[in-house]
């Protein structure tokens, strides 16, 4: 065989090892080959883009596989077309990641968002050889909205069949919180004047959509789950609880039209016997930046 080895690799930008738009990426593509060979086309590919696929069964015998791509670009570079002599053989490269709105890379239960490298020599009568690394791109969401910073509020007002009415008021200091956030989240006020005892829970839970002509998927999964000290009787709670967002929880992901993440608070109040009363508000997820110009924006609006 003439190629011995043949492989991609780059050079990570920060102590995190992601990209943002308009970053550049360089590497080199490594060729070791065992005697001289000719390559038609020594090439270098930086793309990305998102997929989603799922398959679903009605019946015994029909199954219908769902699949949606969407492209946000595709870069090539021409490296050699010549021959290579016997030896090692390096071919350094850069791209520059468009400035576009990319959306992050993400991994999720029926689809994903993938920004990769790839290699391929190309000889005569010969099957390709290729290569492939893929890198993380991480995009905050439009930080200048409004209501990342502004205050939530809820209410719910239950009856309990003949046992009373429970009230229950949940304010949020913003909607817009960083990755590890340990500070206070959750203010609830419960008025519990019924005959029952009430538990108040806390949920935070994520929400993965995948989208495709046809039809959507909807994934969700738990991610923080707390219980509260329990309320008697005729009886009223003022807490404030805190929820540590986990440090490497996914940022929110919006800005891909196939795929989307996104996270939801729940307050619910468990009453035996009965039933729940429960209230919902949109929690947006946002990374630690690595980049100056975010920082700063960050410092503006969170303080």
């Amino acid at each position: 065989m003439a190629i011995k080895s043949f492989s991609i690799e780059y050079d990570a930008k920060n102590k995190d090892n992601v990209f943002s738009r308009g970053d550049s990426i360089s590497g080199r593509v490594v060729l070791d080959v065992s005697k001289e060979t000719k390559l038609e086309r020594l090439t270098v590919k930086a793309k990305g883009k998102a997929s989603v696929r799922w398959t679903e069964h009605y019946g015994p015998r029909l199954h219908i596989t769902y699949t949606a791509k969407e492209k946000y670009f595709s870069i090539e570079k021409h490296l050699l077309d010549d021959s290579t002599r016997v030896g090692r053989h390096v071919f350094p490269f850069t791209f520059e990641i468009p400035y576009l709105e990319l959306p992050s890379s993400f991994k999720g239960k029926h689809g994903k968002i993938v920004y990769s490298l790839e290699a391929r020599a190309s000889r005569s009568m010969r099957l390709d050889r290729k290569a492939k690394e893929e890198f993380i791109i991480l995009f905050n969401e439009d930080l200048s909205t409004p209501d990342l910073v502004k205050p939530q509020h809820i209410c719910s007002d239950k009856k309990l069949l003949s046992s009373g009415n429970v009230t229950l008021n949940v304010h949020t200091k913003r909607m817009g919180y960083l990755q590890g956030n340990k500070g206070e989240i959750v203010y609830t006020e419960i008025i519990n004047n019924s005959n029952k005892t009430i538990t108040p829970k806390y949920y935070l839970y994520e929400k993965q959509t995948f989208y495709t002509k046809l039809k959507r998927k909807v994934y969700t999964k738990g991610i923080i789950k707390e219980k509260g000290q329990p309320i008697g009787p005729r009886a009223q709670l003022n807490d404030t609880k805190v929820l540590h967002i986990p440090d490497l929880l996914p940022p929110t992901l919006l800005s891909c039209s196939i795929l989307k993440l996104e996270y939801t608070l729940k307050v619910v109040l468990d009453v035996s016997l009965i039933g729940n009363t429960e209230v919902k508000l949109p929690i947006i997820v946002m990374r630690e930046s690595t980049m100056l110009q975010e920082q700063n924006q960050r410092e503006s609006l969170f303080g």
